[in-house]
């Protein structure tokens, strides 16, 4: 039987002891503070945009969908506590092809975060008479925004480069400041400005179950929403896993959840009639540049506005750092893997993956390119954010099959069908997210594919020492599964055809991925070349989101 300690992080002299001092408040404490990140700043208008006052319903939805991957992934957490397990749980239970794909997906994942948090700081920058040229009217960046966001981006990867890791660590204080002042903001605009009649005054869902239900994955809400599984990453060092894990993972969700959902009704209360009166798709009011600090500047809380205009680069700023951190670690664990060149693994005189933070650099240079607009980053990310964590469900169904003696800290109770389900879940924001984003993501993926997959063949020709070891029949079920959600998003009627309607197209979804789901629970490897897998693949630490 493999046993937990296997998992434990490096402590000091003795990397199996763990020191289980990490109480509920600490393991929630750290989700909250990723929960609550830059997704606030955006999330509200630009979900109302899509969906209207209906935008409660979307953030419900997109609440639910967060918990079953939640529940999934604290009975993982429990079993293998390391950091980056998402990444890796499909490695485990599939094999070197499939890990080799799980982690081009966490890569992709990691790697256009810093590019968002730029964006939502050159946003709310407009509010600045120096800054007013660098976004045209539709979010997306002019040529002097782009110079700007690649500076931004050489900032985060300059600090990287001198290892003060100590400025992208998110500690309490910056965890107070990012819940406290979405909170004050909630309660002074709510008993100062708020219009109930702002809900019926125009039509309340006046876009549809298509609306709410693309809003979820295009508007921020499930990009805002992530962030559960750093509790998840803490397992090892949780005093009483078993029943901390749960409470700390629903919690933090629920803590989120409650805050979002409060800020979207408020957002909706406080704003003038005049700025949605042509229609909620055309809400517009003056100081747009920054939604809830304009707001608030609008309504006249002037000193408010400032507040959150400094929000507004601390906490992007903070997070981006952390992801440029991140994504020069992923690769490096590619790398170690055998699944990337070994010049990613090459450090500096502080111990920092030079090559690695170049990479992210370029990648983020990128991401402004194609994506040039706050919302059409999100949607991609939350693609590949969904995609990453598809895994986990497929490898939860795989290990109660292949160990099921194995160590469980927490054991989800229903787990047999909320495993299934939060993988259909899964498919379904994948889907919301839209056919011109998947496109984009399709590209990436087969991106991916080809510098990973030409390393690869090389290594194995070669035979150098790390040649990965690819593992084909038991992921067979990977490509059906990417080809084919690209297929019925492209006939569907998010961005696509419109030959799948609504309705039968979530059907369709759904049956699709329960097949998937069975198949890859069928052709997963045995549970000794389980344990193989887990002794194979490097620990490599990764930040949160």
């Amino acid at each position: 039987m493999v046993s937990v300690d296997k998992f434990a992080p490096d402590t000091g002299k003795n990397s199996s002891s763990l020191r289980r001092d990490v109480g509920l408040i600490g393991l929630m404490w750290a989700s909250v503070g990723s929960i609550i990140g830059s997704g606030w700043l955006y999330g509200a208008q630009k979900a109302v945009v899509a969906a209207g006052p209906a935008a409660v319903i979307s953030w419900l939805i997109g609440a639910v969908a967060i918990v079953l991957l939640a529940l999934v992934h604290a009975e993982l957490g429990g079993m293998f506590p390391v950091s980056g397990g998402t990444a890796r749980y499909p490695h485990y239970a599939f094999g070197g092809l499939a890990g080799m794909s799980f982690g081009w997906f966490s890569w992709l994942q990691a790697a256009t975060v810093a590019p968002i948090e730029v964006e939502a700081m050159i946003g709310y920058a407009g509010h600045w008479s120096f800054a007013q040229g660098f976004e045209h009217a539709n979010g997306t960046l002019t040529p002097s925004g782009i110079a700007v966001a690649v500076l931004l981006m050489a900032v985060f990867v300059a600090v990287n480069f001198l290892g003060v890791r100590v400025l992208a660590n998110t500690n309490s204080a910056a965890t107070w400041w990012k819940v406290l002042i979405p909170l004050a903001t909630i309660f002074i605009v709510a008993i100062t400005h708020f219009h109930p009649h702002n809900f019926t005054a125009q039509s309340f869902a006046p876009f549809g179950a298509k609306g709410i239900l693309s809003a979820i994955s295009s508007s921020g809400i499930i990009f805002a929403l992530l962030g559960f599984e750093q509790a998840i990453q803490l397992a090892g060092e949780s005093k009483n896993p078993k029943r901390d894990l749960p409470r700390a993972t629903l919690g933090s969700v629920a803590i989120g959840a409650v805050i979002y959902l409060l800020l979207q009704i408020v957002f909706i209360g406080a704003l003038p009639l005049s700025s949605f009166a042509h229609g909620w798709a055309k809400l517009s009011y003056a100081g747009m540049s920054g939604p809830w600090a304009g707001l608030v500047t609008v309504v006249g809380l002037g000193w408010l506005g400032v507040i959150l205009y400094l929000d507004a680069v601390v906490s992007p700023g903070g997070t981006g750092l952390i992801y440029t951190t991140t994504t020069s670690r992923v690769s490096y664990g590619l790398s170690k893997n055998g699944y990337a060149p070994k010049l990613l693994e090459r450090t500096n005189s502080r111990g920092v993956p030079w090559f690695g933070l170049i990479l992210s650099f370029v990648t983020g240079v990128i991401c402004f390119l194609p994506f040039p607009s706050w919302q059409e980053l999100v949607g991609f990310i939350t693609s590949a954010s969904v995609l990453m964590y598809a895994g986990a469900p497929l490898a939860f169904g795989v290990f109660r099959d292949r160990l099921p003696a194995m160590d469980r800290p927490y054991r989800l109770p229903g787990g047999s069908w909320i495993s299934p389900l939060s993988f259909v879940v899964a498919s379904f924001i994948i889907y919301w997210a839209g056919w011109t984003t998947l496109q984009r993501l399709g590209y990436a993926i087969i991106i991916g594919y080809v510098l990973l997959g030409s390393y690869a063949w090389y290594a194995i020709k070669k035979n150098l020492p790390n040649a990965p070891k690819l593992d084909w029949k038991a992921a067979q079920w990977l490509p059906v599964y990417i080809i084919g959600m690209g297929v019925i998003s492209w006939q569907g009627g998010f961005g696509g055809q419109n030959h799948l309607k609504l309705w039968w197209d979530l059907l369709v979804i759904a049956v699709f991925s329960l097949g998937i789901y069975y198949w890859a629970r069928s052709t997963a490897v045995s549970g000794q070349e389980i344990e193989q897998n887990i002794d194979s693949v490097e620990v490599v630490d990764a930040g949160g989101h």
